[in-house]
């Protein structure tokens, strides 16, 4: 994962900890002193709510703690797409600019494309002034890799 990713990451641990969680409590606190439990709509959805919570946390954790981070401005991979790598591609006159990273972290309006997509598969290993041809859900789309980027 990039930089920016466990940043982003950290950022939302943060906040379930913080301030969902607290909340969440203070939620479920509420809803016991109407009375019964049983029939107690809201109780229950905290109590649902509580185990997201948990659950995230959980999942943040682990990402966080078995992740091995990139900077992508110390990759020096001599011009070659690796991940964290931002290239950009032409294709039928249209240009794109995309930042190969993790699963996590892609998000194709903001340019950033997984390396296990299609596409980030096709570019990984690739150099500027290369062809790539990828099968896509819309068809074969062929790209020309114009610069390869760490940035």
């Amino acid at each position: 994962m990039t930089t920016r990713g466990a940043d982003k990451l950290r950022a939302e641990l943060h906040k379930l900890k913080t301030v969902e969680r607290p909340a969440n409590s203070q939620a479920i606190g509420e809803a016991r002193a109407h009375g019964d439990l049983s029939e107690n709509a809201e109780y229950h959805a905290a109590r649902e709510r509580a185990g997201f919570i948990e659950g995230r946390i959980a999942e943040i954790e682990s990402k966080l703690g078995n992740a091995q981070i990139v900077d992508p401005k110390l990759v020096d991979a001599e011009g070659r797409c690796v991940f964290g790598a931002t290239v950009d591609v032409e294709s039928k006159g249209e240009k794109a600019t995309w930042q190969i990273v993790g699963e996590d972290e892609a998000d194709i309006k903001a340019g950033r494309i997984s390396y296990s997509s299609p596409i980030g598969k096709a570019l990984i290993g690739k150099e500027a002034g290369e062809e790539v041809e990828v099968q896509t859900p819309g068809g074969l789309k062929r790209y020309e890799i114009i610069d390869v980027r760490y940035e």
